[in-house]
């Protein structure tokens, strides 16, 4: 039986290094003159301020603005789900976007939408302006999260875009580490509106240019589409079984992202549920961003010499491994923190690379903007859900629960391997 691989627009020999072909060009090779350290750099900076002004934004401003607005918690901490649920119903036109104009359009509209919806906020006389306001965050989400500029690496550097992506991810673990700090000093001396001023401008001042000198106009699509000689469109590609493997990739990642924002939001109430005191708690807590970018370096310096799918196994297996101890009061939390922290960490690595490997680089554009719908979506929706089961059944059930579904994503990477596997033959 031949392997998944078969007739595929990337080969991996062993699931070893990729073998060039026809089809590994980037889609914008006559328009990357510009040293990639200075390109990651630049997106980074910018990927950094995207996080932790999103994702990372309720962690620090949510108390300040229910004492000073008299708002209630769940609303207010609700404007990230709302943001998160808008980023995954653009993501699909998002990818159709990048895959026929290139990234620099998607990339310059985010910071744009991020200063405009953080203003927003920041103006906010009641909570449904500020609501509306995160919804124009989400458009800024959708457009300058990793899911877009994954895909704007894949068109840029084509088959050679697994180290940028890997690279990339190494700033934005930083993210809450270095926004946090400065959020908590802002509110304390100019408070949270003029914070969310601050940030806007810096969205303005230093996102945009930054984004603008290294993702240059990319050629149309149209341009850049045919084969050998001009002929058979090079985006008709497929591998076997591609629906099977497209599907199930995507079930992986949205069970990964569930379990990831619950854990991100409820981390605290575990842990205290484990008789741990609120401040040694956060302290562990703060091993969470270390843990991601040690295991996302080690993914940097050895990730060449495996295919993505291990990427992907490794992230599965340890966030299972870290719930299986949390769930058994295993007690050295520290490391329970590391190992699931880790998984996490690569889990944002496999999401970029392993459908780079799949599917090839003519294509990723559009089928990342439709991997990152359904995970988006559950992203957005799993710590309501994770907050419902907490009340309802404590948090003992909700670990459970959370590591049952971590055990069975174990499973479906598994499956994914084996649907994937080359061939004996395979060249």
């Amino acid at each position: 039986m031949r392997g998944a691989f078969a007739g595929s627009a990337l080969k991996w020999g062993a699931w070893g290094r990729p073998a060039q072909g026809r089809f590994d060009l980037p889609l914008d090779a006559g328009a990357r003159p510009i040293d990639r350290r200075i390109v990651i750099a630049a997106l980074g900076i910018a990927q950094i301020l995207a996080w932790g002004t999103s994702f990372y934004f309720p962690a620090v401003f949510a108390g300040p603005i229910v004492r000073d607005t008299g708002w209630s918690l769940g609303p207010v901490v609700g404007g990230t789900t709302i943001g998160l649920l808008v980023a995954g119903l653009i993501s699909p036109q998002v990818g159709r976007i990048i895959d026929r104009r290139g990234g620099r359009p998607v990339i310059m509209a985010s910071s744009l939408l991020y200063a405009a919806g953080l203003a927003g906020v920041g103006f906010a006389p009641n909570i449904v302006i500020y609501l509306l306001a995160w919804a124009v965050i989400g458009l800024g989400m959708g457009t300058g999260l990793y899911d877009a500029v994954f895909a704007a690496l894949g068109r840029l550097y084509g088959s050679e875009a697994r180290g940028p992506i890997t690279n990339l991810t190494l700033f934005g673990g930083f993210a809450s580490t270095l926004c946090w700090p400065l959020s908590a000093f802002m509110i304390e001396h100019i408070g949270w509106r003029s914070a969310c001023f601050v940030y806007a401008a810096m969205h303005l001042c230093v996102a945009l240019p930054l984004q603008m000198s290294v993702i240059r106009p990319g050629a149309p699509k149209a341009a850049t589409a045919a084969g050998e000689g001009g002929s058979a469109p090079r985006g008709k590609t497929r591998i076997a079984r591609e629906g099977l493997i497209f599907g199930l990739l995507a079930l992986v990642l949205s069970i990964g992202s569930g379990i990831g924002s619950t854990v991100i939001v409820h981390m605290m109430i575990f842990l205290q549920a484990r008789g741990v005191e609120f401040a040694v708690a956060v302290s562990l807590g703060a091993l969470f961003g270390p843990a991601q970018v040690g295991a996302r370096v080690v993914e940097r310096l050895f990730g060449y010499r495996y295919h993505p799918i291990w990427t992907m196994i490794a992230s599965c297996t340890l966030m299972a491994v870290g719930l299986i101890m949390l769930a058994g009061y295993f007690p050295v939390l520290v490391l329970v923190i590391l190992l699931y922290g880790a998984g996490y960490g690569i889990s944002w690595i496999g999401r970029g690379t392993l459908p780079l490997a799949l599917f090839g680089p003519v294509r990723f554009p559009r089928l990342m903007g439709k991997l990152a719908f359904p995970s988006l979506i559950v992203q957005a929706l799993a710590p309501s859900a994770g907050a419902w089961l907490i009340e309802a059944q404590g948090s003992d059930v909700t670990i459970a629960v959370l590591t049952g579904l971590a055990l069975i994503n174990v499973a479906l990477v598994g499956v994914l391997w084996w649907l994937c596997r080359p061939a004996a033959s395979e060249p």
